[in-house]
């Protein structure tokens, strides 16, 4: 007997051009501007020097293994390093991170232009200073979904950068950067 999913894949090709689905780039990209997504950089070295990028499809899929996930479209300029690594370090960025999110969005050459901002772990990744939280993934599959790569790492190891005052997670909505806000629960 068919899967929910496999009967879905029989009726619409996910590797066919747009509104095969029925809806169209931009609607769905519209809608889901409207979803709210934590910002990240995905750092890593496969061999040819530092290659990062800004990605905000981070997402935490098992707890035992611990498993992350994140896409990367067969487009970007660092797909082959990623296609090529065993393992990366994704970086939570901070409410006042913006600076290395954008950076991170620019050309690969600027990306790793300021030596002040990065360093290297002991396991050669190149890591960003003062983020709140890294996690080292060893790369555990790399499945290729429509015209992106989903990403699923093994977490290997994390730091949690535990300052007196910490800011709250930097947040991508509606094509803007935001900060939460808390919501008053007393009511």
């Amino acid at each position: 007997m068919p899967t929910s999913q496999s009967r879905v894949a029989d009726r619409v090709d996910a590797t066919a051009p747009e509104c095969a689905s029925g809806v169209g780039n931009e609607e769905y990209r519209s809608a889901l501007r409207r979803h709210p997504a934590g910002v990240t950089v995905v750092t890593l070295d496969a061999g040819n020097g530092p290659v990062g990028f800004t990605a905000t499809s981070f997402s935490s899929l098992s707890l035992n293994p611990p498993l992350v996930s994140f896409n990367i479209t067969h487009t970007s300029s660092s797909i082959e390093a990623v296609h090529s690594a065993d393992s990366l370090v994704v970086h939570l960025l901070s409410e006042d991170q913006q600076h290395l999110a954008q950076r991170f969005a620019r050309s690969a050459d600027e990306r790793f232009a300021d030596g002040s901002l990065w360093g290297r772990l002991e396991t050669g990744e190149p890591t960003l200073h003062d983020t709140p939280v890294r996690l080292r993934l060893l790369v555990h599959q790399l499945i290729p979904v429509g015209d992106s790569t989903l990403v699923v790492g093994l977490v290997t190891g994390t730091h949690v950068n535990d300052t007196e005052s910490p800011a709250g997670p930097l947040l991508y909505h509606d094509g803007v950067y935001h900060r939460p806000t808390p919501l008053d629960t007393t009511s």
